[in-house]
Parts: C-alpha cells; structure tokens; sequence
C-alpha cells in the first residue's frame, strides 16, 4: 500500500494549484476548446502536470492516464495505474462555478484500490481506500438507502417525461461530484447513457461503493478499469434497493442508444 497521508497531501496540493487559478475568486484564466463544447485551461494542464511529477514519485511502477495527456496503451500491460482527471467538471470551473474537483484513482489489477475528490470550491475533500470505507471531510460516509425507486433524488438539470416520478436535485457540473452526492446520501441515483471515460468515475465510484451504494455501468454490469479502450457505455450508482428498478428504466434507452450509434 502506498503512502496515504502523501497521497492525501499530493491531492490537495493539485486542488490549490487549480484554485489559485479558478475565476470564482476573481482569478484570470486561459481556456479554451479542445473540440467545440468541450473546454480545457491552463489551470487543467498545470494541475495534470503536477500529479503526474507527484504521483510519479509517490509510487514509480504505476501507469498512467489521465484526460490531459496522450493515452499509451503499454500502462495496460501494468498492474498497478494511475486514473487521473486534473479538473472534472471544467466548464464549472471556467464559469467562476463550485461544481469541480480533482479526481485521482489508483487501479490495481483493474479495480480502484484508493481515490480521492478534491472540491476547494465546495470545501470537501472525499477520500476512499477499498475495503476500509469512505469519507467527507473526515467523517464516515453511509450511502443512500432509499428503497422506492419512485420520487429518487437525481442530481440532473432537467428529466425526460418519461421519468417524471423522479425527483431534482443539485447538479454540479462534475460526474464525480455527483456520483459523490450518492455516497453521502444526498441523491439516491446517478446515471448516465453515454460512453464516459474511466478517468471520469475511478474515484468516484470507489467512495460511492465504499460508501454502501451499488454501482455499474448502465446494463447493470461491472465496470472495469485499465482497458485497452478506456471507456465504459454509462455508469449507474444508485442506492442497493433500486439498483434493479433502475437498470429496468434504462434498458429500453440504453439498448436505442447502442443500436443507434449515436453516444458519445
């Protein structure tokens, strides 16, 4: 096992090297599209740079692949990897907005083995080793335990009608930050009908499962991680006692989704 108090410190390090940059305390920032509605700053390529020295020398024999840096697909021929999103939820960030945090995940034989979400602008800090729990700010977290799947809270801007017994919640901009909301039992259910990278869940998924919340992708299956093609075609955490009712709504949509070619 690594060093978890300097993992700890390398993380939240990386989260005052982007907030000493964030326009939401009045900082100027560079940013710009990667492709059109997809941004990035200095502020992303300067935090992924950071962990990757850090991190680098925390533990030498880890792969590595993160959102900023060109995908070498020798770290699959690796047990242990690095997964690593400098900032998630950029377009929070460059809108002065709360809704981002770093996210870094450390993969052992394709499972998450230890993550850590750091929200300065939220002030939260979620931490997760497997099999010894997770944690807000230091305190236990317990998960969502909501067993009617009718009147679920989900962190989303707006629901399709056909999912109108469904209640709003808080969206911010980060899947991590939401998938979170689960784990502290601020939402019973998060899910998503796109292919999503695993640099997007790795951490958040670890503290949502450790946290008691059942988590897969959105057929109900199990996410995997260090894969050659690094994506996953949705995730789904959610309280245990609606995981199925859930995986039931979805599967219609999910199933158009692949047919048709169209996610992205």
């Amino acid at each position: 096992m690594i060093d978890q108090g300097r993992f700890q410190e390398i993380v939240r390090e990386a989260a005052r090297v982007a907030h000493a940059r964030w326009p939401g305390d009045g900082h100027a920032l560079e940013s710009w599209d990667k492709t059109p509605g997809n941004p990035v700053s200095e502020a992303d390529l300067a935090v992924d740079a950071f962990l990757r020295r850090e991190l680098g020398r925390l533990l030498p024999s880890a792969a590595w692949l993160s959102e900023e840096t060109a995908d070498d697909k020798a770290r699959t021929k690796s047990d242990l990897i690095w997964l690593v999103d400098p900032i998630d939820g950029t377009r929070d960030f460059v809108r002065g907005r709360p809704g981002w945090a770093v996210s870094v995940a450390l993969i052992s034989n394709g499972k998450p083995l230890i993550g850590m979400l750091a929200a300065p602008a939220r002030d939260e800090e979620w931490f997760s080793v497997a099999g010894q729990g997770a944690t807000l700010n230091g305190q236990p977290l317990k998960a969502s335990t909501r067993a009617q799947f009718s009147g679920a809270r989900v962190p989303t801007d707006q629901l399709p009608s056909a999912d109108s017994d469904l209640t709003l919640v808080e969206k911010p901009n980060s899947i991590a930050l939401r998938i979170a909301m689960v784990a502290d039992d601020r939402a019973d259910l998060l899910a998503t009908l796109r292919w999503g990278f695993e640099w997007d869940i790795a951490a958040a998924t670890l503290i949502a499962r450790e946290a008691g919340a059942q988590v897969s992708d959105a057929f109900g299956g199990p996410l995997a991680y260090n894969k050659h093609d690094p994506r996953d075609f949705g995730v789904l955490v959610c309280a245990p006692g609606i995981h199925g009712d859930a995986v039931a709504r979805l599967a219609e949509r999910a199933q158009q989704q692949i047919q048709q070619g169209r996610p992205q």
